[in-house]
């Protein structure tokens, strides 16, 4: 796992920096991930894993990740090796202890029954990359007022 701290913005909403989760098998993504996410305004902890196995071991705190914080928000690719984004998101909104967190998929199809399929496994919001960093901003910044701040979330 790598984990990053982002050391500028002031804390969120929420009066600490958000943890998010990102789930993606491509370096060059990340690294964009990473840019779009340095840009915002808000202090927030970045964590990546590279396939599903990992993203599950670590939204469970199982393994390596045991000591893992609960993720305010997952960005997840839908293309990934061995266990899809697909197939994770369907984990996560199937977990009692999961389903509240939003996730928000970041992945290369726009194609339209892709995009239904997300919606259909409950995806919170889905965009097309390259993402726009304004919109990206825009989103999550919507994310973290919304479902960090006026959403009552269980802490576990």
């Amino acid at each position: 796992m790598t984990s990053q701290a982002i050391p500028h913005g002031t804390p969120g909403a929420i009066g600490r920096a958000a943890e998010i989760l990102l789930v993606e098998d491509n370096p060059a993504d990340a690294e964009l991930a990473m840019i779009g996410l340095r840009d915002g305004k808000d202090i927030s902890n970045i964590h990546i894993v590279h396939d599903g196995e990992e993203a599950w071991e670590f939204l469970r705190r199982e393994g390596d990740h045991a000591g893992a914080p609960r993720p305010d928000i997952v960005l997840l690719d839908l293309n990934l090796p061995g266990l899809s984004g697909v197939e994770l998101l369907r984990f996560i909104k199937a977990d009692e202890d999961l389903r509240s967190i939003p996730v928000i998929v970041l992945t290369t199809s726009d194609a339209d029954h892709d995009v239904r399929f997300a919606y259909a496994a409950h995806a919170n919001a889905y965009m097309v990359k390259p993402v726009d960093f304004q919109q990206f901003h825009q989103l999550l910044d919507g994310f973290k007022k919304y479902w960090l701040s006026i959403v009552c979330l269980p802490q576990t």
